[in-house]
């Protein structure tokens, strides 16, 4: 058993000498700019939906005027607000 594990080791040792920096002293760098780079976009488009979820996609325009009188009357009656007496905290 002890012979199959060390040959399985050696094999495995060749193989990965095969790979990675010591294959290609570019390898390293390479990945690096690569996972740089997907990460940069994965911040990038979180950045860009943040700004979406804040603002909308053209919020003025989208929106109809019913809703914009609809939340004046609220407004001005108070509707929705969390009362703030002290009773509920």
């Amino acid at each position: 058993m002890i012979p199959i594990v060390g040959t399985f080791l050696s094999i495995l040792s060749s193989i990965t000498g095969q790979l990675g920096p010591n294959y290609d002293p570019l390898f390293y760098d390479v990945m690096i700019y690569i996972f740089g780079t997907i990460m940069f976009t994965i911040f990038l488009l979180g950045v860009i939906s943040f700004w979406l979820r804040v603002h909308g996609w053209a919020y003025k325009d989208n929106r109809e005027r019913w809703v914009d009188e609809l939340d004046r009357h609220f407004e001005r009656e108070g509707i929705g607000l969390i009362p703030d007496n002290g009773k509920y905290w």
